[in-house]
C-alpha cells in the first residue's frame, strides 16, 4: 500500500511537483521507503539527488545543501553569476561574503528547476531531524514552490523529534508499525522455526517495529535474560546494542572508516578517498551496514542508529582524529572546518576558540543566531583564560537577548558574570542584560543608566571600529528612543561624540534620522541614500534592519520592503525573530501610510504572536500601535483606543515614554473619525504642544495634519497658524515628499490664499505624493471642503472623486463618508454615474458574488486558486466600480449591475 502511495506520489511529482514528509518511529522503513521510492524514480527516468542529516553536523550552516547539491555541481557552474556565487559561497566551494538566505534559496530553488527542465527531478532527504537550519530553509523554500515544475521532494523524519524544517502545509505521510496480524505473518515467513516463547518476546519487544522484528530474533536466541520477563526494554536501546555487537565484528580500519563517513556527514566518496583507503569499507558492505550508490558516489548507512552506535563504540583518540582528518580535508570551509577543531579538542586551545568565534559572526551576519550561539558557547569552553571565556559566553547571551528565540541568554548572562570581564565581555554583558531587562519586568531607564555606564567605564579605548562597543552604541540608541526624554539622548550623544575616529556609517546615520530628525534628519539625508544603495549587495542582516530603521522617518521605507520581507521570510523559516519583527514594523509602518491596510493589520497580528513565541514582548506595543492606527482609519474607534490605552497601561510603568506619546497619535486619528475634534486635538498635542515641535518627538511629524486640522474645526486659528509657522521655520518639507504634502496641505488650510493653493494643487499632481494615499486622500478631503464653501464646485468635485477612490481602496469608512456627503453637497450623484457605466471583468463578477454571498477572502482565494491578497485587492478595484465602500454593499450593487 505505500508503494502504491509513492507511485501516485511519483506520478504527480512529474507531472506537476510534489513534496512528501515521511514520518514514523526509528526501524518503522522510513529510509527503505525512500530507497524503494528512490529506485522507482531511477526507472521511471528521473533525475535523483539523496542526503542525509547528520546530528554531528547539524550546526554547520548548509551542510546537508552540500551534500544534495554536489552532483549538480558542473550544471552550478553554468548558472547566472548572482546565483552562481551566491550557492559556490554557501555550500564552501569557493571564498565571498557570506550570501542572503533569500539568495541562497532561490539560487537552489533555480539550479533544481534548471535541471528538471531536462530531466524530472526527485529530492530524497533522510533524517530531517539532523539538518542544519540553514539548508532546512532552503529546503522549506523549494518544498513550497516546486508545484508546476517536474520536480519531487521526499524528506522523513522520526516521530518525537523536531528539526528546523517548517512541515506547516506540506503533505506528511505516517509510516506506522506493522499491525499485530502483520507483524506475525513477517515474523512466521522470516522465522519459520522460532519457539512459541521466544516469537512472542520478539512480538512484545518489537512493538510492529520491521527493523526490530528482523534483528532481534538472533539477539533474543543467545540471551540469558528468560523470555517471559515483562520488563520491555525501550526500543532505541536494543536496537543500539544489536547494531554495537554487529559493528563490534567488524575490522578496526573498517570502525574508523565508518566514523569517519559518520562524522564527514556527506558520505561523499571523494571526499572519504582523501582521507582514508576505501578498501576497508567491503566488509561493512557485506554485512549490510552501509551501501555505495555507485550513480552518486556516495555511502548510505542502512540506519542512522548504526552511526550512533559506531560513535558508541569508538575510543576519545579515534574520535579525535576523526575530527583532526576532515577538519584537515576542509581548508576552506571556516564553519565545518572550525566545527571539527572543537569536536577533536579536549581541553582549552585559543587557536580554535578565536576560529569557532570568527565562524560564529559568520553565521551571524547571515542571521543564524543559534548557530552564532552555539560555536560561541563551544569557544568558551575552549578558552584559554577566564576573561575570554567571560566574553564568549556574555556575547553568546546578547545575541540571545537581542535576537530573541535563541536560548536561555539569562543563564548564558550568569555564566559569564561568575568570571572576570574584558572590555568586550563587559559591553555585551551590559548589553544583554539591559534587553533581558525590558524584556522582563525591569523599566527603561535603569536598563540606559546600566548600558550608559558600562559604556563610559570600559576600556575600549572609545576605538569606533570595536564590534563590542558599536553593538552597544546601537542598543543604547534604542533605549534612548524609549525613554523619550532629552535627558536621555543627551547621555547618548555625549557618548557618541567620544567615538573616534567618529561613530560607524550606519550609527552615524540613525542617529540623525531617527532621534530628532526635525532638526537632524535633512543633513543626514545623503548619507542615508547612500546606504540604501548598498543594500542590493548587503549580506549583514543586522545591517539591513538597522538601515530600514534610520529610514522610518524620512520616509524611505518603500526603498526597504524588498529588504525587509527578505527579513520576514528568513525569520519564518527560522531565522532570527528581532530582525523578522523590526522588519515587520518597517512593512506595517509603511503599509499604512501607502493604504496597504490589510497587509498591515494581517503582518502587525503574526508579529504579536512571534512577539509573544520568541520571548520579546517588549516589542509588542509596536504593532498594537499599528494596529490602533489601522483601526481608526477604518472606523473602529473603539477598538483604537482600546489599543492605545493597553500601549499606555504598558508603558508608563516601565518609562516607555516614547511609546505612551506614540499610542495618542491612534487616539487623535479615531476622535478625527468620529467628527470629534475636541478630543482630536488634545491627543494630537499632547506629544508635541501647538507651535512646537517637540525635541525627540520624532512622532511629531506624524500627527502635523491631525492637530491643525482639529484646531480650525474647534476655532484655534492662532494655535493652527502657530503650528504651520513651526513646520514652515523647520522646513520639514524637506524631510520627504510626503512631509512637503503634509507642510503644503497645512499652509493651504491655514493661509488660505491663492499662492497657498496653488502650491498644494501643484504638490498633489506630483507623481511623488500619489504613494502616501492616506495623507493625500485626506488631504484633498479637508482642502475640497474648503473649496465647496468657496463655491469652487468643480475643483471641489475633482478632489472629492480622487479622495473617494482612496478611500475606498483603503476601506477608511469615516473619511468615505464624509467624502461622499460633501460629493453631493457639490451636486455630484456618484453612485448612479458610477453605475451606469461600470463593467465588470468575468473574473470580477465571480469574486464579487462569492463576497456577497458571504464567504471570506480566504475562503474566495482557495476556490478559486489565488492568493488571499489577490482577492482583496480585486474588491478594493470591485467597489468604486459598483459606487460602494464595504462588502455591505455588494449584494444590491450586484443586483442592480445584473439588471443593467
Amino acid at each position: 500500500m505505500e508503494l502504491d502511495r509513492f507511485r501516485q506520489f511519483l506520478k504527480s511529482a512529474r507531472q506537476d511537483g510534489d513534496v512528501r514528509i515521511v514520518r514514523g518511529e526509528p526501524g518503522v522503513g522510513k529510509s527503505a521507503l525512500l530507497c524503494a521510492a528512490a529506485d522507482m524514480a531511477e526507472v521511471a527516468g528521473l533525475r535523483v539527488l539523496r542526503a542525509s542529516g547528520s546530528e554531528f553536523e547539524v550546526d554547520v550552516s548548509y551542510s546537508l545543501l552540500n551534500q544534495l547539491l554536489l552532483p549538480l555541481y558542473g550544471e552550478m557552474q553554468r548558472m547566472p553569476p548572482a546565483l552562481r556565487d551566491a550557492l559556490t559561497v554557501a555550500l564552501g566551494f569557493g571564498p565571498g561574503p557570506a550570501p542572503a538566505p533569500l539568495l541562497v534559496c532561490n539560487a537552489a530553488r533555480s539550479l533544481v528547476a534548471t535541471v528538471a527542465k531536462q530531466t524530472p527531478v526527485l529530492l530524497v532527504v533522510d533524517d530531517i531531524q539532523w539538518v542544519d537550519r540553514s539548508s532546512a530553509i532552503v529546503l522549506g523554500f523549494i518544498a513550497r514552490r516546486v508545484t508546476g515544475s517536474p520536480v519531487g521532494l521526499i524528506a522523513a523524519s522520526r516521530t518525537g523529534t523536531e528539526s528546523f524544517l517548517d512541515r506547516g502545509g506540506l503533505t506528511e505521510v505516517t509510516v506506522e508499525p506493522l499491525s499485530a496480524e502483520d507483524a506475525t505473518r513477517l515474523v512466521d515467513a522470516r522465522f519459520p522455526t522460532l519457539k512459541p516463547r521466544a516469537r512472542q518476546r520478539l512480538l512484545d519487544l518489537a512493538q510492529g517495529n520491521p527493523l526490530a522484528l528482523g534483528e532481534l530474533p538472533a539477539t533474543l536466541a543467545g540471551s540469558s535474560q528468560p523470555l517471559d520477563t515483562t520488563d520491555v526494554v525501550p526500543l532505541s536501546d536494543r536496537l543500539q546494542t544489536i547494531f554495537a555487537n554487529r559493528i563490534a565484528g567488524l575490522p578496526d580500519r573498517t570502525r574508523q572508516l565508518l566514523l569517519l563517513a559518520t562524522f564527514e556527514g556527506s558520505g561523499d566518496v571523494r571526499t572519504l578517498r582523501g582521507m582514508t583507503d576505501l578498501t576497508h569499507l567491503s566488509p561493512a558492505e557485506r554485512t549490510q551496514l552501509v551501501q555505495v550508490d555507485d550513480a552518486t558516489g556516495r555511502i548510505a548507512f542502512r540506519h542512522p542508529l548504526i552511526q550512533s552506535a559506531i560513535v558508541a563504540m569508538s575510543t576519545h583518540e579515534e574520535r579525535q582524529r576523526a575530527h583532526l582528518a576532515i577538519a584537515e580535508a576542509l581548508p576552506g570551509d571556516l564553519e565545518r572546518r572550525s566545527w571539527h577543531l572543537a569536536a577533536a579538542t579536549a581541553g582549552p586551545d585559543e587557536a580554535v576558540a578565536t576560529q569557532l568565534e570568527h565562524a560564529s559572526h559568520r553565521v551571524m551576519q547571515r542571521g543564524d543566531a543559534l548557530a552564532a550561539i552555539a560555536a560561541l558557547m563551544r569557544a568558551a569552553e575552549l578558552s584559554a583564560n577566564p576573561k575570554d571565556t567571560a566574553r564568549r559566553l556574555a556575547q553568546a547571551a546578547y545575541i540571545g537577548a537581542e535576537a530573541g528565540g535563541s536560548g536561555d541568554a539569562t543563564t548564558l548572562l550568569a555564566r559569564s558574570r561568575e568570571m572576570a570581564f574584558d572590555a568586550a565581555g563587559a559591553l555585551h554583558a551590559a548589553g544583554a542584560a539591559a534587553l533581558l531587562m525590558i524584556n522582563g519586568d525591569g523599566d527603561v531607564h535603569t536598563a540606559h543608566r546600566l548600558l550608559a555606564g558600562a559604556i563610559e567605564n570600559g576600556e575600549h579605548g572609545w576605538r569606533a571600529d570595536d564590534p563590542a562597543l558599536d553593538e552597544a552604541m546601537h542598543t543604547l540608541l534604542l533605549l534612548s528612543w524609549y525613554a523619550g526624554s532629552p535627558g536621555h539622548w543627551a547621555a547618548f550623544h555625549r557618548l557618541l561624540s567620544m567615538l573616534e575616529p567618529g561613530p560607524s556609517d550606519v550609527l552615524a546615520v540613525m542617529s540623525r534620522t531617527f532621534p530628532d530628525p526635525v532638526r537632524t534628519g535633512q543633513a543626514a539625508s545623503p548619507e542615508l541614500d547612500a546606504l540604501i544603495a548598498t543594500l542590493p549587495e548587503e549580506a549583514d542582516l543586522t545591517r539591513v534592519m538597522r538601515i530600514g530603521t534610520a529610514s522610518v522617518y524620512l520616509d524611505r521605507l518603500g526603498e526597504n520592503r524588498e529588504y525587509s520581507w527578505r527579513l520576514v521570510q528568513q525569520g519564518r523559516e527560522g531565522g532570527a525573530p528581532r530582525r523578522q519583527l523590526s522588519a515587520m514594523m518597517h512593512l506595517c509602518l509603511d503599509g499604512f501610510l501607502t493604504g496597504r491596510w490589510d497587509e498591515s493589520e494581517a503582518l502587525s497580528t503574526e508579529a504579536q504572536k512571534v512577539c509573544g513565541d520568541s520571548g520579546l514582548t517588549f516589542l509588542t506595543w509596536y504593532f498594537l500601535y499599528t494596529r490602533a492606527i489601522v483601526a481608526a482609519g477604518r472606523g473602529r474607534s473603539g477598538e483604537a483606543f482600546e489599543l492605545a490605552d493597553e500601549i499606555t497601561r504598558w508603558a508608563l510603568p516601565r518609562g516607555v515614554a516614547g511609546a505612551a506619546a506614540i499610542a495618542h497619535h491612534p487616539r487623535a486619528l479615531a476622535a478625527a473619525a468620529d467628527g470629534d475634534f475636541e478630543s482630536a486635538y488634545r491627543h494630537a498635542a499632547a506629544s508635541s504642544p501647538a507651535g512646537t515641535l517637540a525635541p525627540y518627538v520624532p512622532n511629531c511629524t506624524w500627527v502635523m495634519f491631525d492637530l491643525v486640522e482639529a484646531a480650525l474645526r474647534t476655532g484655534r486659528t492662532t494655535e493652527a497658524r502657530a503650528h504651520a509657522e513651526a513646520m514652515r521655520a523647520a522646513n520639514v518639507a524637506a524631510l520627504s515628499s510626503r512631509m512637503r504634502l503634509i507642510q503644503h496641505g497645512v499652509d493651504a488650510l491655514v493661509l488660505d490664499s491663492a499662492e497657498a493653493a496653488d502650491q498644494l494643487e501643484q504638490t498633489l499632481n506630483d507623481p511623488a505624493s500619489e504613494r502616501w494615499l492616506f495623507e493625500a486622500s485626506r488631504i484633498r478631503l479637508a482642502f475640497a471642503e474648503r473649496l465647496r464653501r468657496r463655491r469652487d464646485l468643480s475643483a471641489a468635485r475633482t478632489h472629492l472623486q480622487i479622495a473617494r477612490s482612496g478611500f475606498v481602496a483603503m476601506g477608511a469608512e469615516p473619511w468615505l463618508a464624509r467624502a461622499t456627503t460633501e460629493l453631493r453637497a457639490t451636486g455630484y450623484r456618484a453612485v448612479a454615474a458610477e453605475q451606469a457605466t461600470v463593467v465588470l471583468t468575468g473574473q470580477e463578477l465571480e469574486i464579487a458574488a462569492l463576497a456577497a454571498g458571504g464567504l471570506t477572502n480566504k475562503q474566495i482565494a482557495e476556490r478559486l486558486y489565488l492568493s488571499p491578497r489577490t482577492v482583496g485587492a480585486h474588491l478594493y478595484h470591485i467597489f468604486p466600480k459598483l459606487g460602494i465602500s464595504a462588502r455591505a454593499g455588494l449584494r444590491d450593487a450586484l443586483s442592480a449591475h445584473s439588471s443593467k
